[in-house]
């Protein structure tokens, strides 16, 4: 008879938010498939929990994941643990998910901390839409691409952010979204937890030392722009709509995407940016 495949949620900080559920399955199951088994090692120590572990990471998750069906299917059951938070959002796990599923394994839940659904809880920001982006990408090029296409999203914007590339990204968002409210959420949980809100342009400012871009970030965007929207660029919610008016009227490509750039109050690069961000979508 198969075993049971448990995706177990685990602390974001404060050790004291792990679950008497995560406590008792961590302590019950044959093997616990960690991001970093040294890192679970730590908290499974705390706890005075003694189980075997097994890594789990990305860079040997399609043959681990393999492995870990095999023990499955001969009747093992296994956790999968990330170095915080809940598992598979943004950490490894999925592909060991689609493997359980796809063999009838049965897949257990067990819900704890997540970073990003406690950063928007205490954000301030609108929850009934949200938008979770990951990561940005590192390069400042794909990144402002990426945020073009999430632009007229109508939702909050959640991503990750490490402390080296906060600045870069506060200062691509404010110049590509436009002015909104937003907040860093650095800490969570630790001792030196802190929501710093405040309109993406203060924000950028503030987090342009290296001083106070310190540990790992949640960055929550609002969906409405405070100012600098103009009525042309709601009226054309897609800049190839707007070229391709300009060019029935007879202007030609270039022209065309020189006077939407104008119309919409942004540079001929930026414009450029945002056409080919649409049409490679």
């Amino acid at each position: 008879m198969a075993g049971t495949l448990y995706l177990v949620s685990t602390p974001i900080g404060n050790l004291e938010d792990i679950t008497q559920r995560a406590l008792r399955l961590l302590g019950e199951v044959d093997v616990i498939a960690c991001e970093d088994t040294r890192h679970t090692r730590k908290l499974l120590n705390h706890f005075g929990i003694k189980a075997k572990t097994v890594s789990y990471h990305e860079h040997n998750e399609r043959e681990r994941a393999t492995e870990l069906l095999e023990l499955i299917n001969r009747g093992s059951d296994v956790a999968i643990v990330s170095d915080a938070g809940t598992p598979v959002i943004n950490d490894p796990g999925f592909r060991l998910v689609q493997l359980a599923i796809a063999n009838n394994v049965r897949v257990v839940p067990v819900p704890g901390p997540s970073a990003l659904i406690t950063a928007l809880a205490a954000s301030g920001m609108p929850t009934d839409e949200f938008f979770f982006g990951g990561f940005l990408p590192a390069r400042s090029g794909a990144r402002r691409t990426r945020l073009t296409e999430l632009r007229l999203l109508p939702a909050t914007l959640i991503f990750y952010e490490g402390p080296h590339r906060i600045a870069a990204t506060l200062k691509d968002a404010h110049e590509i979204l436009g002015e909104r409210e937003a907040v860093v959420a650095r800490e969570l949980t630790k001792l030196h937890e802190e929501l710093a809100r405040g309109r993406l342009s203060e924000l950028a400012a503030r987090f342009s030392s290296s001083a106070s871009a310190r540990g790992e970030m949640v960055l929550i965007i609002d969906r409405a722009v405070i100012q600098g929207e103009s009525v042309k660029e709601k009226a054309f919610a897609s800049i190839a709509a707007l070229i391709m008016q300009l060019e029935s009227a007879g202007l030609d490509h270039r022209a065309a995407l020189k006077k939407a750039a104008k119309e919409l109050g942004i540079s001929r690069d930026e414009a450029y940016r945002r056409l080919v961000a649409e049409r490679g979508n």
